[in-house]
């Protein structure tokens, strides 16, 4: 499984990626308003740290707009991909931009029936929101599975992308049901590297050496 960090912040991505565990990065318009920084220059500096795929979202709601702001990030980088939300000019401004080698991820999928009608536009990624569905009282992992299911009845690229990551547990579920990708906040991702036992374990290791007087 690939992981993704979703972030805009430039030391969480650079930090994140020195440990060898950031697959690709995975921004939105409320990521990159924190940053405080011009949209183009967050996501070049991005790409210049991570060697995998980029999405950056369009703010349009209007298909020729999503179309031509999707252009306009795709020729900042080859590894920029067109974040587009689940809704009908989304998906026409995905069927354009992916006839036209553009990769898209559509985004703000909850319904197994909303990513195979991305999939049919030609999106690359499919984004389920399972952290937000969680808070409504929905098992998102439940739309995870039936989409991976729906996915591996017909002959759709599209990689599932499981999005909303709030804790080490929707982590260790998307890995279990075998997502594609995961993007996860940087919080998390620290979560998942840190067990007490680990830390316990390491302390006892270490001044039993010491106790050696010697050096490797």
């Amino acid at each position: 499984m690939k992981f993704f960090i979703d972030t805009a912040d430039v030391a969480e991505i650079r930090e994140a990626a020195s440990w060898g565990l950031v697959d690709g990065v995975t921004t939105n318009p409320s990521l990159m308003a924190k940053t405080g920084r011009p949209y183009h220059d967050v996501l070049r500096e991005i790409c210049e740290i991570v060697d995998g795929p980029i999405s950056a979202e369009v703010v349009a709601t209007e298909a020729a707009l999503m179309i031509e702001e999707g252009e306009k990030l795709a020729r900042i980088h080859k590894n920029i991909v067109v974040k587009c939300p689940l809704i009908v000019e989304g998906l026409k401004a995905t069927r354009a931009l992916s006839k036209r080698g553009i990769r898209v991820n559509v985004t703000l999928i909850f319904t197994p029936l909303q990513a195979l009608a991305a999939a049919k536009c030609g999106a690359s990624f499919l984004s389920p929101f399972v952290g937000r569905l969680d808070d409504i009282g929905e098992d998102g992992f439940q739309v995870v599975e039936q989409m991976m299911q729906i996915l591996s009845n017909y002959d759709y690229p599209a990689e599932v992308l499981v999005a909303s990551v709030r804790s080490p547990v929707h982590l260790l579920r998307a890995a279990e049901v075998g997502a594609d990708v995961a993007t996860v906040p940087f919080a998390v991702l620290k979560q998942i590297l840190h067990h007490p036992l680990t830390d316990l374990g390491l302390d006892r290791f270490l001044a039993d050496w010491r106790k050696t007087n010697q050096k490797i």
